[in-house]
């Protein structure tokens, strides 16, 4: 939810440099819901070569809209302890309140439970800190409400794209029962568990590297077979 990019960095430490990565960051101005944030990163997309889309978290409704559109060169959709709708079960008419809960000071021992758990390591702390300290509380407030009022299922149900999902098992922002409701809308989705918080790319960057090299390897690999065969 912080939009900068810098939480990737244990993710990118961990791919090998000879996999490009292209991290998209979201505004700290203006529109904040997955409609706008989409519009906003999709002519950021390449447009000279095949990519795959990784969104985590509060990102995967963005990357949903995004592969629902369908832009040229994406070869697959991989959705990170994320979710189709809001994982809370609170009403999004107590949306008004996410503008209160922003401007409350955010204690990093909490912060620090409810995203890493036992995972966390100094280091860790310090960069979700760093990280949150850039998201002005109204930029918070109204992802947060874009959260409790948010539905992709239908963008969803449209894609046709290869799914990937990176579940965490321990995690205590977004239920499991989110993780089944993906299920059920692309029952042909490839899924991998990790024994990991919400933050499953910053506690287990090189399990989560191996499964995105994986996935890419299974989509590029029936191209170059048939590129082949037609030689």
């Amino acid at each position: 939810m912080d939009g900068t990019g810098e939480l990737f960095e244990p993710l990118l430490q961990a791919l090998p440099a000879t996999q490009p990565v292209l991290v998209l960051r979201y505004p700290l101005d203006g529109p904040q819901h997955p409609a706008a944030l989409a519009n906003w990163v999709g002519p950021q997309l390449p447009a000279d070569r095949p990519f795959v889309l990784l969104g985590e978290s509060f990102s995967g409704p963005v990357a949903i809209l995004l592969a629902a559109a369908a832009p040229p060169g994406l070869q697959g959709l991989v959705l990170c302890a994320s979710f189709a709708r809001k994982p809370s079960r609170l009403p999004a008419a107590l949306a008004p309140l996410a503008k209160v809960l922003a401007q409350l000071p955010r204690p990093t021992w909490a912060v620090s439970a409810a995203l890493l758990g036992p995972h966390a390591t100094p280091a860790l702390r310090e960069r979700l800190t760093g990280a949150l300290a850039q998201l002005p509380p109204a930029v918070l407030a109204a992802r947060l409400q874009a959260v409790l009022h948010g539905d992709v299922r239908a963008a969803l149900r449209q894609t046709r794209l290869p799914l990937l999902l990176l579940e965490a098992q321990h995690d205590r922002l977004v239920p499991a029962r989110c993780q089944r409701e993906l299920l059920a809308l692309r029952p042909d989705a490839e899924r991998v568990a990790f024994a990991a918080p919400h933050l499953l790319l910053q506690c287990a960057p090189q399990a989560a590297a191996q499964a995105l090299l994986a996935f890419v390897d299974r989509l590029v690999s029936p191209c170059a077979a048939a590129q082949s065969a037609a030689r």
